[in-house]
């Protein structure tokens, strides 16, 4: 004897199937227009996502896929993620956000966290590091920044500190290739600012010029504020990436006044990328005064040096 056994066909409608032993399917309803169902395929109206993993699964498989998928490439586009896991960007955010991950969001690139690079800069990463110094730096920058000076800002993680204590009403032009010191900038509602655009590097949040025109080419800056991450006597002003020694070299070039912007705990680093001898700047601007051989090379070589007051 035959069941009959109620079941439902890919457009929801109810049918019946006959079981002799094992169940057979026979549908009847018309399929829907323009689906096309091949043996052996997903249905169109499955999720990607198994129904049974639960939330924090799915938001660490889609982390994991993530992270497999930048040691293929060094950045992907938060679009670019969206569309290789079939979500929204937004909920790529809401992953990032919650909690510590294999990966991060910065300036629209998902990149792998900074944690896992240990010999490598990330400007997310060493924003908040040393902030007193850098609080302390940005009181000494005081009146050094006039009324209508043009002033080309670098790339790091310095620079906004000395941004957000210039005075809300001082009128200023700022250069910038920095996406963290243009974000800061556009918050003074005095300032006219010119960003730099080309190619976006999410490390350190730098934009390359792409063609041979650069924005420098047309403009002299009162000042150059050049920030680095190691200063020594013998090899001079260096940073991470080589990436940010066009810049930097362009703009000291056409600056008037060049100033070398570097807080206390920087002395005596030397890193891969040299900007130049400490002889090519005018100023160092910092928190704290270098003591042993730094400090007598610098004072032999009358290289005037502005610190916070008191």
């Amino acid at each position: 004897m035959l069941t009959r056994l109620p079941v439902r066909c890919h457009v929801g409608r109810e049918i019946y199937c006959d079981r002799p032993s094992r169940p057979r399917r026979v549908c009847r309803a018309k399929p829907l227009k323009g689906i096309v169902n091949f043996p052996g395929a997903a249905s169109p109206f499955s999720h990607s996502e198994p129904n049974n993993m639960s939330m924090e699964t799915r938001r660490d498989d889609r982390i994991h896929r993530l992270a497999l998928a930048l040691k293929r490439t060094d950045k992907l586009h938060l679009k670019e993620a969206a569309r290789l896991l079939g979500v929204s960007e937004m909920t790529i955010r809401r992953d990032l956000s919650d909690t510590p991950a294999a990966v991060v969001l910065l300036g629209g690139y998902i990149v792998s966290d900074p944690k896992t690079h240990p010999g490598h800069y990330f400007v997310s990463d060493q924003h908040g590091h040393n902030a007193l110094k850098k609080q302390r730096l940005a009181q000494a920058a005081a009146g050094l920044i006039q009324a209508n000076d043009t002033v080309f800002f670098d790339c790091g993680s310095t620079l906004p500190y000395l941004i957000d204590a210039l005075p809300d009403a001082l009128p200023f032009t700022a250069i910038c290739c920095a996406m963290n010191t243009f974000l800061a900038l556009k918050e003074k509602p005095a300032c006219r600012v010119i960003l730099s655009g080309g190619e976006f590097h999410p490390d350190n949040a730098l934009f390359t010029p792409l063609a041979g025109h650069a924005i420098l080419d047309d403009l002299c800056p009162t000042l150059a504020l050049i920030s680095a991450a190691g200063v020594d006597h013998r090899q001079g002003a260096t940073c991470y990436n080589t990436n940010e020694l066009a810049m930097k070299h362009h703009a000291m070039q056409r600056a008037r006044q060049r100033v070398l912007v570097t807080d206390s705990s920087k002395y005596g680093n030397v890193l891969p990328a040299r900007i130049a001898g400490l002889t090519q700047f005018d100023l160092l601007l910092s928190d704290a005064p270098p003591d042993g051989e730094l400090g007598d090379w610098l004072a032999a070589q009358s290289i005037p040096l502005r610190l916070p007051p008191g």
